[in-house]
């Protein structure tokens, strides 16, 4: 089910799961980047909407997924529930690959906060990821499969945002495939502060298109 939303982004229904995403292809794509909020976000989170904005001008499809339907995020216990989490990713992942249009694309996923962890688990559990980026995530939340993962991956932290960097850096340490940490100087979790998130935007563009593809002409 696909419904215009704005500009260059349609709004889609993946079923059976009920759950509903944010869909954006520019011309000539040359991968997909699957959004993995954090918890309590979803399809309408500002910064991961800039961040695929960004990501669609260097050639890249984004779908932004809501991994919770409305009565499952009553209960707040499944907002970390990672393994409900990467099975939804899971559902995105085979929506892509049932829909002609991105059946063809390299797939990588983007998780912020705790759907970074979702995003490694479903990294794991799908062998055909190309990518993972995460922005100030938990990857420790998928600490029994790191290494397994083979999906080549980035992440990324402020370097005001002390317990998480040391997080990252025992993840770091776990995973065995191709990695990089970076820290960005001056940002908090969040990654409000001024430049920040642009840093993570040339970061996050810069693995993606070397691992999904090329970046789109001109650009």
């Amino acid at each position: 089910m696909v419904s215009p939303v704005f500009q260059d982004v349609v709004s889609v229904l993946i079923e059976p799961e009920a759950i509903e995403g944010f869909f954006g292809m520019p011309a000539g794509a040359n991968g997909l980047v699957i959004f993995a909020h954090g918890s309590g976000s979803g399809r309408f989170s500002p910064r991961n909407n800039h961040v695929a904005a960004a990501l669609r001008q260097a050639g890249l499809a984004t779908l932004l997924v809501d991994l919770l339907r409305p009565d499952e995020e009553l209960d707040r216990r499944n907002v970390f529930d990672i393994d409900l989490l990467a099975t939804r990713l899971l559902a995105a992942k085979r929506w892509s690959s049932e829909t002609p249009a991105t059946s063809h694309l390299g797939v990588g996923y983007f998780g912020a906060s705790t759907g970074a962890g979702a995003a490694l688990r479903a990294a794991h559990a799908g062998s055909d990821i190309g990518a993972v980026v995460s922005r100030g995530g938990r990857p420790d939340l998928a600490a029994d499969v790191l290494p397994m993962v083979r999906a080549p991956t980035l992440l990324l932290v402020g370097s005001l945002d002390g317990p998480v960097i040391e997080l990252n850096r025992r993840a770091y340490d776990a995973l065995t495939c191709k990695k990089r940490l970076l820290i960005v100087e001056g940002a908090g979790h969040l990654f409000e502060e001024p430049g920040t998130m642009d840093e993570v935007i040339r970061h996050a563009t810069d693995w993606f298109v070397e691992h999904l593809g090329r970046p789109a002409e001109g650009k």
